[in-house]
């Protein structure tokens, strides 16, 4: 496309006015008040972890650290866990933030114990301090879709407290499966 040269005195035409479809995808794209309580998991932290394989097994312990930070523009937090799990390295990354369109807390859950995405969404309850998320994921023994629910809770700006539920596709039994 050829430049065209401005006359001198001649100033350049205003952008197009927005119309009421560019405001509501600039709403739906900004972050706001329910992305605030997310900024509480930004820093580093240590952590210690219980988890049970079945009802009737004792828990294996592990620890790690975990490092949170907002990216793009504070839509999200992303936060890194890292530490060991039955005597191996660990990694895992989670993605979380609030859908403005969907009006709900969304996550996203990888890890190097696995190769699938687990995906969840939620509310947060009690002034923010009670985070409640479910979702799906397959169960790597039976390859049958699991459902999933975390409860993270807040005692205080500086501790936090994550446990973690699952349902047997088998039993239809919800069990504890960890507790961070």
């Amino acid at each position: 496309v050829p430049a065209v040269a401005l006359a001198q005195g001649d100033k350049p035409a205003a952008p197009p006015a927005m119309g009421p479809e560019m405001e509501a995808m600039m709403k739906a794209a900004s972050p706001g008040e329910h992305h605030k309580p997310l900024q509480r998991y930004v820093g580093d932290w240590t952590y210690t972890t219980k988890m049970w394989m079945a009802p009737d097994k004792p828990a294996m312990d592990s620890s790690g650290t975990m490092h949170a930070e907002p990216i793009l523009g504070g839509r999200y937090i992303q936060s890194v866990y890292k530490g060991d799990f039955m005597g191996q390295p660990f990694e895992g990354r989670s993605t979380e933030g609030y859908d403005n369109v969907g009006k709900q807390y969304v996550g996203s859950w990888v890890d190097n114990a696995g190769t699938g995405i687990m995906s969840s969404t939620g509310t947060c309850e009690a002034a923010c301090k009670v985070f409640n998320m479910t979702g799906d994921m397959l169960d790597p023994m039976s390859g049958q879709k699991m459902t999933t629910k975390s409860v993270v809770t807040w005692s205080d700006d500086n501790h936090f407290r994550m446990e973690m539920f699952m349902v047997d596709p088998k039993s239809g039994q919800s069990m504890k499966t960890m507790e961070l």
